[in-house]
């Protein structure tokens, strides 16, 4: 992403900046904001090495284009960059200016006649006797017991399994927590791992995974995993296209049928994917992520940031295809897709936007493009390509 700040701010600087970048950049500027400071600070110190007074010469007239704008009463004094220390508070000065002026050329934005509400905490457990139990209408408290278990929700909806007998160590029995489109939910495991399972997905474990020799669970859909720590005991999850094994750590595994590829990033520690096609596999290091298709495994470098973004109660996209964002769309607000104009889903997009807006916000945030416009009738989302 910062490859593509730097070349809109040259763009920007140079006037030559296309409507659709325009809006580009101003979605930047509203919501990567620390992303923006850091990429002017390096340009700014890049040209320091050529030029004393940096910012007389190339940025002055940027901030005199901005103060033009916004007519001020005065001239802001002359800023010698000597140090970073100068130029990270040219740069907070720069970015809080460069905001104002793109909002003033920011299209006026489309009303929708309807609108969604976001997800929320939205799960059922199904217990090894079959039986069911919706999390989200169940009291904080204890919402089920079985042989040496009671499993508690507390305050703040995290599901958590209590052992309470020796007997537990030996039962095999299987639970399963599932959440539908439009719900999310967060579990503490028998074995003190914890996971948080975005919408559309479900998890499956044994009651014993925190004393079996190998701590499987089965996962369909999307999860963020904070695995316990236990070095005699390898925790694996297993998905339809591989497995992962890990002693201990975070990470992140995306693994929704209908994407073409699963996708494990790692945060800290490492991890083993496994294809179960292919049997290769691959160690991961701290922010790469594996790719898992039908051919094979592939590795890259990622900002971990996008890929645990709904986690952290937001969407990031990173010159992602419309296509990919809109099924993120559709799970988290449990509604349809409908494309007008198939071109709209080759549109590629940059920004961020909070999970918990309703969906007019995100996609007003999509149709400042320029290249998309999109309708809400009842639960279907209608794209047109601008």
């Amino acid at each position: 992403m910062e490859e593509r700040i730097h070349y809109l701010l040259q763009q920007f600087t140079a006037k030559t900046l296309s409507q659709a970048e325009r809006e580009e950049l101003l979605v930047l500027a509203e919501n990567s904001t620390s992303l923006l400071s850091d990429e002017i600070v390096k340009m700014i110190i890049a040209e320091e090495e050529h030029a004393v007074n940096v910012v007389d010469e190339k940025w002055n007239p940027v901030l005199n284009k901005i103060l033009a704008v916004d007519k001020p009463t005065r001239s802001p004094k002359r800023i010698l960059l000597r140090s970073l220390k100068w130029a990270a508070a040219a740069v907070v000065f720069i970015v809080f200016s460069f905001t104002a002026y793109l909002s003033l050329q920011k299209k006026k934005e489309h009303v929708f006649a309807t609108d969604v509400a976001p997800g929320k905490n939205k799960a059922i457990l199904t217990l090894a006797d079959g039986k069911k139990i919706s999390l989200s209408d169940a009291m904080n408290g204890d919402v089920a017991k079985e042989a040496g278990f009671s499993i508690t929700k507390t305050a703040d909806g995290q599901l958590v399994y209590n052992v309470a007998g020796s007997e537990s160590t030996n039962d095999t029995r299987l639970n399963t927590i599932s959440t539908p489109n439009g719900g999310e939910w967060q579990i503490q495991l028998p074995d003190g791992s914890t996971v948080w399972l975005n919408a559309a997905s479900s998890i499956q474990y044994s009651l014993n995974i925190g004393a079996a020799k190998q701590r499987v669970v089965k996962l369909d859909g999307e999860a963020y995993f904070e695995v316990a720590k236990n070095a005699t005991h390898p925790f694996i999850v297993e998905t339809d296209k591989q497995s992962v094994e890990v002693l201990g750590t975070h990470f992140n595994i995306n693994s929704y049928k209908d994407e073409l590829v699963t996708k494990t990033t790692l945060l800290e520690g490492s991890v083993r994917v496994s294809h179960k096609s292919t049997n290769e596999s691959e160690i991961l290091k701290p922010g790469e992520q594996s790719l898992v298709s039908i051919s094979g495994i592939d590795i890259k470098e990622v900002n971990v940031d996008e890929s645990i973004a709904w986690k952290n109660g937001y969407f990031m996209f990173d010159n992602e295809r419309q296509e990919s964002i809109l099924r993120k769309v559709a799970r988290w607000y449990n509604v349809e897709v409908e494309y007008a104009d198939a071109d709209a889903k080759n549109v590629m997009y940059y920004g961020t936007v909070s999970r918990f807006e309703k969906i007019s916000k995100v996609l007003t945030k999509l149709e400042q493009t320029g290249q998309v416009r999109f309708d809400i009738k009842a639960n279907k989302i209608i794209v047109y390509k601008e």
